[in-house]
């Protein structure tokens, strides 16, 4: 029941009313920063009113406070900014009643205005600035808003491009945790292979780490820790030596292994999910980027073709599960 494609007359009517003017107050209790007694309650008189718009004052109307205007913009506007408030409910109050308990009198609460599509005709118009510019040009907050929301959501996402935590930026000191590893099939390492966890030398801090230190919800990113070299394929290579990464990509997550010596022990799993669309400017195909639910699932726009009919892939359940005549 809201009427958002409003026409307001173009003709000014002036009436009187007063108000009580107030402080402005920063409300820092809640998320974000608001504005407390931003609302105002002007009455008017009930005669006068109706006599100079030919109607009662109603919900949506639009007041300009003259006394109100800003000549000292920040910027170079050469007109003064205007106030406009929006009527949002009208009452009688009490104190507008005579002694033969006739009102004379309305209350109409109003609050600022705001670039919306319901005042669309009144931010259109000229500004009398003289440049072509309209007071939405001037007054309204909607653009710097739009730009400062998308700077938060770039930021956001070169922040935070994958799901869970990233682990990359920690050095993780290796130890080897009393394994006993052949001397033939060791490169680079002692001849004392059995090394204490407490033992700190060299040849340990030469050494990659044995496990994942840095565990917890979604952390592995199938990336070597300190930045270690690693090859991929879809099986191992033929010949490792002790401590060597390999990512197996025939793995679904994508899995990362580290050679012990004699076997290929499991590492890490890729976790982390792209949950941005930062690269879908070089692929030209955002679902290839993003590998939430959302993207693969919901929005699933793909179709297949069954038994000769192109059949789109997100099908609604009713749909899905429609009876059709066998013929």
């Amino acid at each position: 029941m809201e009427n958002r494609d409003r026409h307001y007359d173009p003709d000014v009517y002036v009436i009187r009313g007063i108000y009580q003017l107030q402080d402005l107050d920063f409300n820092l209790s809640q998320f974000g920063l608001f504005l407390q007694n931003d609302n105002i309650m002007v009455t008017f008189h009930l005669r006068s009113s109706f006599d100079a718009l030919g109607r009662k004052i109603m919900a949506g109307d639009v007041i300009e406070l003259p006394h109100q205007k800003d000549e000292y913009a920040l910027d170079n506007a050469t007109v003064a900014l205007k106030r406009f408030y929006v009527v949002s409910e009208v009452t009688r109050p009490a104190s507008g009643y005579s002694q033969t308990w006739y009102p004379h009198l309305v209350r109409a609460k109003c609050s600022p205005l705001v670039d919306t599509q319901e005042f669309k005709e009144i931010l259109d118009q000229d500004s009398g600035a003289g440049d072509n510019s309209t007071l939405r040009d001037l007054i309204s907050t909607y653009q710097q808003s739009i730009d400062i929301n998308n700077q938060i959501i770039a930021q956001a996402e070169a922040d935070t491009g994958k799901s869970g935590y990233d682990t990359q930026h920690f050095y993780v000191v290796p130890k080897i945790n009393a394994e006993t590893v052949d001397v033939a099939d060791v490169s680079n390492t002692d001849a004392d292979a059995s090394v204490d966890n407490a033992a700190l030398d060299a040849s340990i801090v030469l050494n990659s780490p044995s496990a994942d230190y840095y565990v917890g919800y979604l952390t592995g990113d199938s990336l070597p820790p300190n930045g270690a070299p690693y090859g991929f394929g879809l099986t191992f290579p033929s010949s490792a030596v002790y401590g060597q990464f390999y990512l197996r990509t025939d793995y679904l997550p994508n899995r990362l292994f580290r050679y012990d010596g004699r076997h290929w022990i499991k590492f890490e799993d890729n976790v982390r999910m792209t949950i941005n669309q930062t690269g879908a400017t070089q692929t030209n195909d955002p679902a290839k980027v993003r590998q939430t639910q959302k993207a693969s699932f919901i929005n699933n726009t793909n179709t297949a073709t069954i038994a000769g009919e192109v059949v789109v892939e997100r099908q609604a359940l009713s749909k899905a599960l429609k009876p059709r005549a066998d013929n």
